[in-house]
């Protein structure tokens, strides 16, 4: 979703739809979600501010993962803090953006979402909200494209920079194209 990446994918691909993942959009609203809980924590004293200053995982997870424990310390946590329980609820609510069964149906939702949020008052959220809004089509070609993701190819990504960080770099190129070819051959044994 970078300001860079459009105008680049657009002059290099005409044509081509672009897509947003999942993956950054979420990433994009637990930033949010995070940035209201310091905004709280900021205001808050004593024992409320201990509270919130160590929920930022609990936050940050599904609500449907959450443990029992883990879902009463939450549940407590948004009934002392409001704003909280707004940011948690929306970012659960926009992870059912995904789930929609069509196009149309995404982007109703998708604008409800954004409405709701800007009712908020809460600045992290509405700039997501507004980010969203500025990036619609691409969020709703998701749909248009059969719900693809790049997730497999962040994976591959995320599998070359472990290769590259393991080895402390490679001076010899070609070597590390033979080891490329084979990082999904590799299987790891523990010692001793």
């Amino acid at each position: 979703m970078s300001a860079s990446y459009i105008p680049a994918a657009r002059e290099y691909l005409p044509g081509v739809d672009i897509v947003f993942d999942r993956f950054h959009v979420m990433a994009l609203m637990n930033r949010a979600v995070d940035n209201v809980r310091r905004e709280q924590c900021r205001k808050l004293q004593g024992e409320k501010k201990q509270a919130v200053k160590g929920s930022r995982f609990l936050l940050l997870r599904n609500y449907a993962s959450l443990s029992d424990e883990q879902a009463d310390q939450v549940n407590a946590l948004f009934a002392a803090n409001i704003p909280l329980f707004q940011a948690h609820a929306l970012k659960e609510q926009l992870r059912l953006f995904w789930e929609m069964d069509t196009m149309s149906e995404a982007a109703s939702f998708l604008l409800h979402w954004i409405d709701g949020v800007k009712r908020t008052g809460l600045k992290p959220l509405i700039r997501v909200a507004n980010t969203l809004e500025n990036h619609l089509s691409p969020l709703v070609n998701y749909y248009k494209h059969g719900k693809i993701s790049n997730g497999m190819a962040e994976g591959i990504n995320n599998k070359i920079k472990t290769l590259k960080r393991q080895s402390y770099g490679f001076r010899d190129l070609e070597y590390f194209k033979l080891r490329l070819y084979h990082l999904h051959a590799q299987k790891h044994r523990l010692c001793g």
